[in-house]
């Protein structure tokens, strides 16, 4: 049997691959998942995706499984506790952005009734499919992250550059960038 023609980026890597295969690309609506991938990407910020990913379920049981209302109540005592997890990226800057989008998170919702109906305007709730050839083609931002960067940092959001959130738009499947030839393309 032929090996799936896929994207260069998870390489020879099984949990990339997996990624890539199952969960990289495909439209998210549930507000959970999108707050998970708010937070992974801004603790992606100079480093690998790769790093985040190999640290994913420690991440989720350090913070309450990304539960934004739990989060957003966090003191001190939590942020130094989790300073101290080594199965975390300890970086104090995202540690405390973390609290504080999660706290912005929940304003979103409050305002537009959940994150999913904020965050999808940038796309006009459609799905932005690209033609990329090769893994070189992948802009780091586009005109869409850069309004979504802005006006997330004007609601107060932290690590929301338009890189970062042109991540989350690739993880979440606001934007398909699968180069043409992989399997998942068309899917």
């Amino acid at each position: 049997m032929a090996e799936k023609k896929r994207c260069q980026w998870p390489s020879d890597d099984r949990l990339m691959i997996e990624y890539h295969d199952k969960e990289w690309g495909l439209p998210v609506h549930d507000d959970q998942l999108l707050f998970e991938y708010l937070v992974l990407d801004a603790f992606q910020a100079g480093l690998s995706w790769r790093t985040v990913l190999y640290k994913r379920e420690n991440f989720r049981k350090a913070f309450d499984n990304f539960n934004a209302k739990k989060i957003a109540k966090y003191t001190q005592q939590d942020e130094n506790k989790l300073l101290q997890n080594a199965g975390i990226i300890r970086n104090k800057l995202k540690i405390k952005a973390t609290i504080t989008n999660a706290q912005k998170f929940l304003e979103v919702q409050r305002e537009f009734g959940s994150f999913d109906k904020y965050i999808w305007q940038f796309t006009k709730h459609k799905i932005i499919k690209n033609k990329h050839q090769k893994l070189g083609d992948i802009p780091a931002t586009s005109p869409e992250s850069d309004v979504m960067s802005i006006d997330l940092k004007k609601r107060g959001f932290k690590f929301v550059g338009s890189t970062i959130c042109y991540a989350f738009m690739q993880a979440a499947g606001m934007v398909n960038d699968h180069i043409i030839d992989c399997f998942r393309y068309r899917k």
